[in-house]
């Protein structure tokens, strides 16, 4: 059942870290964090490994609701990721947002239920530039967008979703091959889910 949204920009210090970053640091307005070295969220599929180490802020996310994070990083390491993290516990969780792969930035999604997957396509006109990823919570689903900020954001994700569960979400950082992967995130914000898929 859809609740009632009032959009707001939510503070930094309304979440809580699914694990520790190296560090969080407020410059001004903005959330600067340093992941730690092997961060990242996966279970099973394909590569038979399970990782649960990934750097999310999380708070509330009810249904009829949205979230939204705007944020800039320096991706060249392979697997450095940056975007939303939903979660309803340590096997029902999305990521979704942007990661260097294989030499290009590309922009996607891990929806998983018990077992990962993964969907991805190649975005290098989103480098060098501010971001923004924002999912939408509907009775049975996940809708996820993302693009350049002040651009016209595309559909990235349609994902199945259990709209009876109590699940968070907010900004995700993780960083499965290097050390040293910042991440400047300039604003959460919570508002209406989107009216409409497309």
């Amino acid at each position: 059942m859809s609740t009632s949204i009032s959009p707001r920009r939510l503070d930094w210090s309304e979440g809580r870290w699914t694990h520790d970053p190296v560090s969080a640091e407020r410059r001004g307005d903005d959330l600067v964090v340093t992941a730690v070295e092997g961060s990242d969220a996966w279970l099973r599929t394909a590569y038979g490994f399970e990782h649960a180490s990934e750097h999310g802020l999380i708070a509330p996310f009810p249904v009829g609701s949205a979230m939204e994070v705007e944020f800039t990083a320096d991706f060249t390491e392979q697997f450095d990721q940056a975007g939303i993290f939903v979660r309803i516990d340590e096997e029902r969780w999305i990521k979704s947002g942007v990661e260097f792969c294989d030499g290009e930035l590309g922009a996607g999604a891990v929806v998983t239920d018990r077992r990962s997957d993964w969907s991805v396509g190649a975005v290098p006109g989103w480098s060098g530039h501010r971001l923004v990823i924002r999912v939408s919570r509907g009775d049975d689903a996940i809708t996820v967008r993302g693009g350049v900020a002040g651009e016209p954001m595309r559909l990235l994700r349609l994902a199945p979703f259990d709209g009876a569960a109590e699940a968070s979400a907010g900004p995700l950082v993780a960083a499965p091959s290097r050390a040293g992967l910042t991440v400047v995130f300039h604003s959460w914000r919570l508002t209406e889910a989107d009216a409409s898929i497309h």
